[in-house]
């Protein structure tokens, strides 16, 4: 694949993952392909400029023009074909979410899965874009509705899940007749070359015009380009808050369409007839798989009180043996942060929590031996007396809130009292607790679950969240008719021209 030479076994690692999967050598440029574990930049690859962003919209726009006009079963060969890629190459691919991401490669060939089921589920709806006919009040007439694909879809995703989020978004775009342009985050740009280069394989050979995807490398300034360009119909963007507030007003400014999945600062609440076993391995997963660092991570536990010292006591138990290291090494279960400013954040998170009154139960503590620039952490578990202004923010990282309460009303309001509404959950034996949760005055979140933890959705529901969380959803349930416009037909198929609503104009 590349002539590049290195000492480093992670970056020899990493190249030969590329081999394997046919990606071209990466152009040598500003943009430092690094990895979390040990914090090393592994080789440069070359950056985009906003130039080569407005030039990846104008090819995109110009493959819609004849993507829109093939039928879209036809148009799900390519989607079946990148599936099937996947498959072969599992295992390749999740190495690389490893070593760029973090993650343990569970996580990171469960990732690549999840790209497989949304395929399939895609392919599967390319014969199921519905419209419908309704009743028309005229005679001699029939009402319906079409829907037909939208146009460029640009998507903007980020590094803690630097793959699936991408296939959510363009297998359905694909599907739906769309073009995609997709700017991942500049800190895992060797997954997106891989992507990359898999889509327009799978395009190539199925006798699809490649051009309907366009990778674009780099940062902000690339995603500025996508956000006002108004040749861009959906922007999907997955980031933080702030990102959001930025992009959505600009993206309004110019009538364009925006799907947001941003912040989420996820609860779950125990009541008194929870199965405290399983509540702890859902809790524990929960709290601090991928380090604390998905959009649904668990990051308060609202308990109650008659239970909380017993429970509380069974968490710091199996805190204490979560081994925390290089993801590539066999039982590890916690890998690192993603940078130095995850791991400031923690810190700064937990003095704050501390001087509210907190008391820090297990963890907080940085795992040192790694390397001066690798950030591993030991998941924090903090008990709360309130739920102070830290605890109501989102901090990217292995931090769990414990609060107690003693009515399952004053849970819901502790629960619902954050401007986030991504996932939440409740651990119950009783199924009137469970209604109660998610009855419409229960969880005001997107996604609402019982007996389990708030992460690790399937494909098949429609994922996204409330609030500042964004609104937007992807995947599953007919999150497709956000990548697609809606007419409105009415057909006369008699000889007269009744008006509507009775008026007559004679």
């Amino acid at each position: 694949m590349t002539d590049t030479v290195t000492t480093d076994p992670i970056a020899a690692r990493a190249l030969g993952l590329l081999d394997a999967l046919g990606v071209p050598a990466p152009e040598p440029g500003e943009l430092g392909a690094r990895t979390p574990i040990t914090g090393a930049v592994l080789f440069p690859v070359r950056t985009d400029s906003p130039a080569d962003a407005e030039s990846a919209i104008e090819r995109a726009a110009h493959a819609f023009r004849g993507w829109r006009t093939v039928p879209a079963p036809v148009r799900a060969a390519v989607v079946r074909r990148l599936g099937e890629l996947l498959v072969t190459h599992r295992e390749e691919l999740g190495g690389l979410v490893t070593l760029e991401a973090g993650k343990i490669p569970a996580e990171a060939v469960g990732e690549v899965q999840e790209m497989v089921d949304v395929c399939e589920f895609a392919v599967g709806l390319s014969r199921q874009l519905y419209g419908r006919t309704m009743p028309s009040e005229r005679p001699g007439h029939r009402l319906l509705e079409t829907w037909h694909p939208l146009g460029v879809v640009g998507v903007i995703s980020a590094f803690n899940f630097p793959v699936a989020v991408w296939a959510w978004n363009t297998a359905i775009a694909l599907v739906c007749g769309d073009t995609v342009v997709w700017k991942p985050s500049e800190l895992t740009p060797l997954t997106a070359l891989a992507c990359h280069t898999l889509l327009r394989r799978a395009a190539r050979d199925v006798g699809a015009d490649p051009e309907v995807h366009q990778l674009v490398l780099g940062g902000a300034e690339n995603g500025a380009v996508l956000v006002d360009d108004p040749r861009v119909a959906l922007l999907s963007a997955t980031g933080s808050v702030p990102m959001g507030r930025a992009v959505a007003p600009r993206v309004a400014a110019r009538f364009g369409r925006c799907l947001l999945e941003l912040g989420g600062n996820n609860a779950a609440v125990v009541t008194p007839s929870a199965d405290l076993e399983l509540a702890v391995r859902g809790i524990v997963f929960a709290a601090a798989g991928t380090a604390g660092q998905r959009c649904t991570t668990l990051r308060r536990l609202i308990v109650h009180r008659s239970i909380a010292d017993e429970l509380v006591g069974r968490l710091a138990g199996a805190y204490g043996q979560l081994r925390v290291g290089d993801p590539t090494d066999p039982g590890v279960l916690v890998g690192p942060l993603i940078h130095e400013r995850g791991y400031r954040a923690m810190t700064a998170a937990l003095e704050r929590a501390v001087a509210d009154g907190g008391e820090i139960v297990s963890g907080g503590t940085r795992v040192d031996g790694f390397g001066p620039d690798a950030y591993y952490v030991r998941p924090a578990l903090v008990r709360m007396p309130a739920q102070t202004a830290i605890v109501r923010e989102e901090t990217f990282a292995p931090i769990l809130y414990v609060l107690t309460y003693d009515e399952l009303d004053t849970a819901i309001e502790l629960h619902n009292a954050v401007p986030q509404g991504l996932s939440s959950a409740i651990f119950t034996g009783e199924q009137r607790e469970a209604e109660r949760f998610l009855a419409a005055d229960g969880s005001d979140c997107g996604i609402a679950n019982v007996n389990i933890g708030t992460s690790g959705a399937e494909i098949g529901g429609a994922f996204g969240g409330e609030k500042q969380t964004g609104g937007g959803r992807e995947s599953g349930s007919d999150s497709w008719k956000a990548y697609m416009r809606r007419a409105t037909n009415t057909v006369n198929y008699s000889t007269e021209l009744p008006l509507a609503q009775g008026i007559r104009f004679e």
